[in-house]
């Protein structure tokens, strides 16, 4: 993670007014102009510039505050990337967050506009950087150690009491965010058809909410797996504190180690983490350690399938600064890999993406509230920022469905009985 003097380091040789900031101003501007869907609004000394739909037809407005003109220099020569790295550094701000991205959601022909312009320098060092993330053996743990690794007490921040680092399901309106983690994994566990005799081996521990759900609502047997020795310490002392030894085992392995047969099989949110490079692997892995009528569900954030190829080449925000070596599929890649890998397949395909929208929601005003506590943890303000950022990003792309979450059930050949379920 960055700091706020090592990346002020990295732009230091910017910072200077030059010419070019008059230049970068007026082409940023330029192409703010061509926004169609939702309105934008710039303020930048004693100017402001309005772009987009009137405050009437507008479904969204998106208000900005530029305190530094070397904003408008850095997103011309880094992208949106670009303009991630000025909301850490405090060089814009905006009363509403979220909807300064689903502005930019609805607009992502003139995102990519400005994408274009980035430096063939920063295109090279970003397109370094995804190789230098692969996810090999030695590189998942290395990745997942650079966002875990954070603390167990830092996500405690944010996250209810089950510690789910994933998309709840909000049956009602009324719903809570800890009622809503916990319909998510009864319904995973009924969509599953969850037996007392089942040994269910789930790819990705988190912090155990979904084992101990199982274990203890199901009264089955959970193998469970994690690479993050954090999530693996804290997991391992619930299981303690709840006296499920004896239903859960809990390993430190890759999914690529893991070996045996079993009945059921869970991967929630985890495929983000396998790289593009490793979906065959992935897949071959799920169908090998499934019985000849074994199930499987696998709740995965994807994106859409006419983007994914762009995507998978590109750096975000989010793989630059949050997840590196993370990678998004689309619907379609996972059809291909569960059809091309594998014997099984997808019985039901389950779309939860607002839910998602609303999960983030809360999961940011949560980050908000106790923000003193982040700071006290030694995270410093441009680490608060880029974590607001993040969580305004996802919240305000699940919302226009830039980027989606469905629960994807995969059946084995002989696998019988069944069912879809919703609620």
């Amino acid at each position: 993670m960055t700091s706020a003097k090592a990346l002020e380091q990295t732009i230091s040789s910017r910072t200077k007014p030059s010419l070019w900031d008059d230049i970068a101003y007026k082409q940023l501007i330029n192409h703010f102009s061509r926004i169609t869907q939702g309105r934008i609004v710039i303020r930048f000394e004693s100017e402001t510039h309005e772009s987009g739909q009137s405050q009437h037809d507008a479904a969204v407005t998106a208000v900005i505050q530029v305190h530094d003109k070397l904003v408008f220099r850095h997103i011309m020569l880094s992208g949106i990337v670009g303009a991630a790295e000025m909301y850490m550094l405090g060089k814009w701000s905006t009363p509403d967050l979220v909807s300064v991205i689903r502005v930019m959601c609805l607009n992502l022909n003139m995102l990519n506009q400005v994408n274009q312009q980035q430096s063939l320098i920063r295109k090279s060092v970003l397109r370094f950087a995804r190789f230098v993330n692969r996810n090999t053996l030695e590189g998942s743990r290395k990745n997942i150690s650079a966002h875990y690794d954070l603390g167990n007490d830092f996500f405690k921040v944010f996250l209810d009491k089950s510690m789910m680092y994933s998309s709840a399901i909000y049956p009602s309106e009324n719903t809570a965010l800890p009622q809503a983690s916990t319909h998510k994994l009864d319904l995973i566990c009924r969509k599953l058809q969850l037996q007392p005799s089942d040994h269910l081996v789930e790819i990705g521990t988190g912090w155990g909410g979904m084992a101990i759900h199982a274990a203890t609502h199901y009264g089955c047997h959970v193998t469970t797996t994690t690479i993050s020795q954090r999530q693996y310490d804290y997991a391992k002392s619930e299981v303690e504190r709840l006296g499920l030894q004896d239903k859960i085992t809990l390993l430190l392995k890759d999914y690529r180690e893991l070996t045996g047969t079993y009945d059921k099989l869970v991967s929630i949110e985890m495929i983000e983490a396998v790289g593009h490079e490793y979906y065959d692997s992935y897949f071959k892995t799920c169908s090998s350690l499934l019985k000849p009528e074994g199930v499987a569900l696998i709740q995965a954030i994807t994106i859409d399938d006419q983007r994914f190829e762009a995507s998978k080449k590109s750096l975000d925000f989010i793989q630059r600064y949050i997840f590196p070596g993370g990678c998004l599929p689309s619907n379609e890649v996972i059809s291909r890999y569960v059809s091309q890998a594998t014997d099984m397949h997808i019985y039901d395909l389950h779309d939860i993406t607002q839910d998602y929208a609303r999960t983030l929601h809360d999961w940011r005003q949560a980050f908000l509230a106790n923000i003193d506590q982040v700071k006290a943890m030694g995270f410093d303000d441009v680490f608060c920022r880029m974590w607001e950022y993040y969580l305004a990003y996802c919240e305000g792309g699940f919302t226009e469905q830039v980027i989606h979450t469905a629960q994807f059930v995969m059946a084995k050949p002989q696998a019988r009985h069944l069912q879809s379920l919703r609620m």
